[in-house]
């Protein structure tokens, strides 16, 4: 069966604030729990006041708390940010207070503009780009607690230790990002709905640089994808404009807030956002639950895909809730009362 999972932008929207939109997140996070769903990831975004989620670390605490069955986990953290070692005791604790149920999705973009990145870094030894393969790398040996002997950090212990563990991913929108999931041996996500045109070479560069680890033995590949259900087609359509209309602003400098679709439908487009809108309508998937069903099976039989993640952003928070109800309707999927047990299994050679 196809499994599902979320990606939170924790978005806010005009006349509302950063609090409400967080409180949106907790509450969505539960329904989905409710709904069956597999996993529910926090992104992080600095400095903008189009998105809440600047610290994932701490927002997977409370989701984690209020749930009792989905995996919860970053989408990602942006790991040149971070030091290797301050992340994984972050994490460790994490999967410690909720055992088998804590995602580590890693990124390499800043999440932010430039400035805002510097001002993120610790000072005179931040970490440039160039560095991001031995920061996961020291990330791995943190975690797994098993630094070579001469290893300058053996003896170095990310607190607490035992026997529970995150589990890694890489995220990424390029090439780079797949080719260091395929060299890690860690599960991949593709962000479509930032990179749609690149999806194929992605996906096969992945799959064919692939290298097995102790925690995934074969590629294990899943696609971010912009999804928004409704109850017709036309409603869709509708409720999409707000989402869509942000997307063009941000492609042509101007982000922000997102508005209504009423407020949309006043907008006085330029001719380049109107031709950057009409693309962007063709980047995600909308319609009916059983419409956008079928895309999504169409796009992962394209690219061997068993597992979505799912990016569904609107003005009214009562619509994103009923767009996921719609597609786990659609695709079946098990609430977790239907279940004989809580989804428990920790173990890393399958996601």
């Amino acid at each position: 069966m196809t499994k599902l999972g979320i990606l939170d932008q924790s978005p806010i929207k005009e006349g509302s604030d950063a609090a409400t939109a967080l409180h949106e997140t907790i509450g969505l996070a539960k329904a989905c729990d409710a709904l069956g769903y597999t996993r529910y990831w926090l992104a992080e975004h600095h400095n903008t006041n189009s998105f809440a989620g600047s610290a994932p670390e701490i927002l997977i605490t409370r989701i984690a708390g209020e749930t009792t069955h989905i995996r919860v986990g970053s989408g990602g953290i942006m790991l040149p940010h971070y030091s290797p070692l301050k992340v994984a005791e972050c994490f460790q604790m994490l999967a410690t207070l909720y055992p088998g149920r804590i995602d580590l999705g890693l990124g390499r973009a800043p999440g932010t503009d430039p400035r805002t990145s510097a001002a993120l870094q610790p000072g005179p030894k931040a970490y440039p780009i160039d560095v991001f393969p031995q920061q996961v790398d020291l990330l791995r040996h943190f975690l797994a607690d098993d630094f070579a002997e001469d290893h300058p950090y053996r003896g170095i212990h990310a607190m607490p230790t035992g026997a529970e563990h995150p589990h890694m991913w890489m995220l990424g929108s390029s090439l780079q990002g797949a080719l260091f999931a395929a060299e890690f041996g860690l599960p991949f996500c593709h962000a479509h709905f930032i990179n749609p045109g690149e999806t194929n070479r992605v996906i096969d560069l992945y799959r064919e640089k692939f290298r097995p680890s102790a925690t995934l033995a074969a590629p294990y590949a899943t696609l971010g994808v912009a999804v928004l259900a409704a109850d017709t087609d036309a409603a869709a359509h509708h409720i999409g404009k707000s989402r869509n209309l942000w997307v063009t602003q941000l492609l042509t400098g101007n982000r922000g807030r997102f508005v209504s679709p009423e407020r949309v439908d006043d907008y006085r487009f330029s001719a380049r956002e109107s031709a950057v809108y009409a693309s962007v309508e063709h980047r995600g998937i909308s319609g009916t639950g059983e419409s956008c069903k079928a895309q999504l099976q169409e796009l992962g039989k394209a690219h061997g895909i068993d597992e979505f993640v799912l990016l569904t952003i609107t003005f009214d928070p009562g619509d994103r809730i009923r767009s996921y109800e719609l597609m786990a309707r659609a695709f079946g999927l098990t609430p977790p009362a239907a279940q004989n047990q809580p989804v428990t299994d920790a173990r890393n050679d399958r996601p």
